[in-house]
């Protein structure tokens, strides 16, 4: 098996509604991340960068150069069992989509821990701003987390809510429509209590 290295991160960990995204990326030892130029932590780049890189990384994963997969658990389930248990939820979702061998190094942004079978870790401080492959992951668990709530937020049920231009998280608007219309099911009422 080659050696490579694993990026891992989360997204969507604090809106008031929609899923909680990871993604995992899978790239060989010695990538050459000139075929992705401006990878860094997702919120630092524009949403237009954010596809264009997107758009890059899955014509790699096409050519065989590099893979990745983004695994989204819903907000019933946050509201179930708790942010931190739905994110490993995710985080196992991805990684069994992918072919990670024993020789694979695990980078994982912040708090993050992979499972324990996973001996080769490191979880990294503000990891998706220094390490690019826990960059590439925040990107593209970003960009399939926005389409989602963008898609979401196309039923006229849904556009009080403006969660295509929010993306579930707590703005004035967002708020503002909760505390009229009142919760959703893609909405976690753990996370919305204080408003209504």
């Amino acid at each position: 098996m080659k050696k490579c290295v694993v990026g891992i991160d989360e997204v969507g960990r604090g809106p008031l509604a929609g899923p909680v995204a990871v993604g995992v990326v899978v790239v060989p030892e010695g990538f050459d991340w000139s075929l992705l130029p401006g990878v860094t932590d997702s919120k630092q780049l524009t949403a237009e960068k954010r596809e264009e890189i997107y758009k890059a990384a899955r014509r790699l994963k096409a050519a065989g150069q590099l893979d990745y997969a983004v695994s989204m658990v819903s907000a019933s389930v946050i509201d179930k069992k708790g942010i931190v248990t739905a994110i490993n939820l995710a985080m196992s979702r991805s990684l069994k989509k992918l072919t990670v061998g024993d020789s694979c190094l695990l980078k994982l942004d912040g708090g993050l821990k992979a499972p324990a079978n996973f001996q080769d870790q490191k979880t990294i401080i503000k990891g998706d701003a220094k390490v690019k492959e826990i960059g590439l992951a925040s990107i593209v668990a970003k960009v399939e987390r926005d389409r989602y709530m963008v898609r979401k937020s196309a039923p006229p049920i849904y556009a009080p809510y403006k969660w295509h231009e929010n993306k579930g998280y707590g703005t004035k608007v967002h708020r503002k429509a909760i505390r009229k219309q009142g919760l959703t099911e893609l909405h976690r009422v753990t996370f919305c209590r204080n408003i209504i």
